[in-house]
C-alpha cells in the first residue's frame, strides 16, 4: 500500500517539483528516534534504509523517468521552478542509488562531473559518499581539488564525509583530524566535522560507545581554548538518556570522562553537569 501511494505521489510530483520532492522524502533517523521511548539507531537505520531500497526496487523505471524528466535543459538557474525541479531530481538520484548498481553509480557521477551548480553536485558527492564504491574516492578527490580554495565549499566536503553512513566513518572522520582542510581551532571546521558526525544517527550512537568516546575527546581538546564552542559540542549528549543500557553507560561514562577532565570550564561544566543529573 505504502509503495502504491508513493507511486501516486512521484507521478504527480512533476505538477509541483518542490512539493512533490518534499512529500516523498521519508523522515530522518533523527525525527523518527524522537517518536520512541527507547531508541534503537540500528533499528531505525536498518528499516528506514530497508523501504528506501524497496521503493527503489520496486520503482526504479519510474524513478529514472522522473530522474531524467527533471533534468532541466539549459544553464543553471537560480528560480524557485528550477530549484524544484533540481529537488524532485535529486531525491530519485538518491533513491536509485539504494539499488548499488552500475547503471546507478554511473548515473550519479555522470551528474557530479556535469554539474554547473553546487546544489546538484552536493547531491551526487553525497549519494556516493554513502556508497562503498569507486567512484567515492574519486568524487571525493577531485571535489576537494577544485574546491580546495574556497573554505566554505570545502567545509561542505568534511560534512559530507562525517554524514556517511557507512561503517568506516569514525575511522575517516578521525583521518580528516589531520587533513590540511580541518583547523579545530576554527569553529566552522569544526561545526563542519565533528558536529556533522555528531548529527550521524547511526554512527555517532555506535553500540560499542566509540562515537560517544569521540567526542568527549574533542571536547576536551576544544575546551582548552574555546569553552563556547566546546559547550555547544557537548550538547550532542543532551538526549543520551533515551537509548538502551549499553548506549546510555557508554555515554555516561563518555560524559564523566569530560566533567573529571582537568581544567574543565564553566561552560562544558554547566551542560555536562545537567546532563548528568
Amino acid at each position: 500500500a505504502f509503495v502504491r501511494a508513493f507511486a501516486r505521489v512521484l507521478t504527480d510530483a512533476p505538477r509541483d517539483p518542490a512539493f512533490g520532492a518534499e512529500a516523498l522524502a521519508l523522515p530522518s533517523e533523527i525525527y523518527i528516534a524522537e517518536q520512541l521511548d527507547e531508541v534503537d539507531p540500528d533499528a531505525i537505520h536498518a528499516v528506514r534504509n530497508r523501504l528506501r531500497r524497496d521503493l527503489a526496487q520496486a520503482l526504479k523505471s519510474e524513478l529514472l523517468a522522473t530522474y531524467q524528466a527533471q533534468a532541466a535543459p539549459g544553464p543553471y538557474s537560480p528560480d524557485a521552478q528550477a530549484a524544484g525541479r533540481r529537488a524532485l531530481k535529486n531525491l530519485c538520484l538518491g533513491y536509485l542509488m539504494e539499488l548499488d548498481d552500475r547503471a546507478s553509480r554511473d548515473l550519479a557521477f555522470a551528474q557530479f562531473e556535469g554539474a554547473d551548480n553546487m546544489t546538484d553536485a552536493m547531491a551526487a558527492l553525497g549519494a556516493l559518499a554513502n556508497c562503498a564504491c569507486a567512484e567515492r574516492a574519486q568524487a571525493l578527490d577531485a571535489f576537494y581539488a577544485k574546491w580546495k580554495g574556497e573554505p566554505l565549499v570545502v567545509d561542505k566536503w568534511l560534512a559530507v564525509q562525517a554524514s556517511s553512513r557507512l561503517p568506516g566513518t569514525l575511522a575517516e572522520v578521525r583521518k580528516l583530524l589531520a587533513h590540511p582542510a580541518f583547523d579545530i581551532r576554527n569553529p566552522n571546521k569544526v561545526y563542519a566535522l565533528i558536529r556533522s558526525f555528531c548529527g550521524n544517527h547511526v554512527r555517532f550512537h555506535a553500540a560499542d560507545g566509540s562515537g560517544y568516546g569521540f567526542l568527549a575527546e574533542q571536547v576536551i581538546a576544544i575546551d582548552a581554548f574555546n569553552p563556547q564552542v566546546a559547550a555547544r559540542m557537548a550538547r550532542a549528549f543532551d538526549r543520551w538518556r533515551k537509548f538502551d543500557a549499553g548506549r546510555r553507560r557508554h555515554a555516561s561514562a563518555a560524559l564523566e570522562r569530560i566533567r573529571d577532565s582537568q581544567g574543565l570550564s564553566k561552560d562544558v561544566a554547566e551542560i555536562v553537569s545537567k546532563a548528568l543529573v
